[in-house]
């Protein structure tokens, strides 16, 4: 669905790239994560393959279109939703998405359907002028699936929500996902990475570190650990983590489960944040 070859992209003349030799492929209804921090060269990846940014240098199919030549048809098979919410503020958000769907050489969805999908039910005649930030940015997201896409670009997709409304996005993006639809999520929140992602790319001062799906991640990087709550001999709780390669952790966690009344016991994981950080050396902030 996604091709990309040695792609680079600069904002000047300074030799400076945003994006520096990049290159990966996105298979039909996968799920593909660009993790990293701001300014590591997501938006200006996510912009050329959405057509928002021209293509300086590689080579670019998205949707089965090369991107070497412009093609109006293919936004017809592409959805997006921006981290910031560009939406037109005099207008409803019922027009908000008529517009937009007129647009579109493509069957499109209700948008009644729409708004109450991501929980807009009842705003349908208010201006989104007059919306919060969380709502605007559920408004666009709403519009990103008006025109059916077979290709889904998602930055930063439950920036700004509560729990609540996050839990019914990320409920959405799993909904589509079964039906098949392929997505591109941008992000520096690792947690929906690894909850919706089936592949991850790490992303650095414009260049991809590695690409994996979570789970070899976490089992080539992440320590193989348990953590074990036992009650001592005066009634209280201890608690050890202990490794599970090391022969000695090992004695002593079959030495406490045989004499021991256990609280709770279970694995833990290194996650995505973790591994991030020891592969790159660098934050999320």
């Amino acid at each position: 669905m996604v091709s990309v070859r040695n792609l680079s992209h600069s904002y000047g003349n300074d030799g400076r790239l945003a994006v520096d030799d990049v290159s990966f492929d996105i298979g039909k209804g996968e799920t593909f994560g660009f993790l990293g921090p701001s300014g590591a060269g997501k938006s200006t990846t996510q912009g050329v393959l959405t057509g928002l940014l021209r293509l300086q240098k590689g080579e670019v199919t998205v949707a089965g279109y090369d991107l070497r030549t412009v093609r109006k048809e293919r936004f017809n098979k592409i959805g997006v939703s921006f981290e910031q919410a560009n939406v037109y503020s005099k207008l409803t958000a019922l027009e908000n998405l008529r517009f937009y769907a007129d647009l579109f050489d493509a069957p499109t969805r209700d948008p009644h359907e729409l708004l109450e999908l991501v929980g807009l039910a009842g705003r349908e005649n208010d201006r989104a002028g007059s919306f919060s930030k969380g709502m605007k940015h559920r408004l666009a997201f709403a519009r990103s699936m008006l025109n059916y896409p077979e290709l889904w670009f998602l930055d930063e997709p439950t920036t700004g929500l509560d729990p609540a409304i996050a839990a019914v996005i990320k409920g959405v993006i799993k909904a589509e996902q079964a039906k098949g639809t392929t997505t591109f999520l941008t992000t520096h929140n690792m947690y929906i990475a690894d909850e919706l992602c089936d592949r991850v790319a790490f992303i650095v001062d414009g260049s991809i570190k590695l690409v994996d799906t979570p789970r070899n991640l976490k089992q080539r990087y992440g320590k193989k650990l348990v953590e074990v709550e036992y009650l001592r001999d005066d009634g209280s709780i201890a608690k050890e983590t202990l490794r599970t390669v090391d022969e000695g952790d090992r004695e002593r966690l079959a030495g406490i489960v045989r004499s021991r009344d256990i609280v709770t016991m279970h694995s833990k994981e290194a996650t995505l944040e973790e591994i991030f950080i020891q592969i790159t050396g660098r934050g999320l902030d």
